[in-house]
């Protein structure tokens, strides 16, 4: 799985997100790991309706959208309010070997975790070696790790 990095676009992404509220989209902190033939995407995602998260893919690239409401009660002063409504988004490059048929989430607690699978084709896999005399396989005891 691919990701490129481009530290330019990520600091304007996250000024832009800090410093013009307008513009609507929030932070959504990730983690991302292989664990075996999967890959793991856990967001933080707390106070967002289960219901609002949207999740596609479109081609390798993955999108997530979700959307945090907060109740405006009227007759209501406020005397703080730093938790902020609005949109989060988060883009993703999958890159080859990628099976997106597969890809499923599960949101619990606030956090949004999507497992991404590896195709079967780009799995590792044993490759036997065959005998140029008799044609036989041989088989051999070493495991292919990823």
């Amino acid at each position: 799985m691919a990701m490129k990095f481009d530290p330019f676009r990520e600091l304007d992404r996250v000024a832009g997100a800090l410093l013009d509220p307008r513009q609507g989209l929030r932070l959504m902190p990730m983690d991302l790991y292989r664990e075996g033939d999967h890959y793991i995407l856990t967001a933080d995602l707390p106070g967002i309706d289960p219901g609002s998260v949207d999740i596609d893919v479109d081609g390798q690239l993955l999108t997530i959208r979700a959307e945090r409401t907060l109740r405006n009660a009227e007759g209501v002063k406020w005397l703080t309010r730093e938790r902020e409504s609005g949109s989060f988004l988060r883009q993703l490059n999958l890159g080859q070997g990628i099976d997106i048929d597969a890809i499923s989430a599960r949101y619990e607690n606030g956090v949004l975790s999507v497992t991404i699978p590896v195709s079967e084709r780009a799995r590792p896999r044993k490759i036997e070696v065959v005998s140029g005399e008799d044609a036989q396989p041989v088989q051999t005891d070493r495991a292919v790790e990823a």
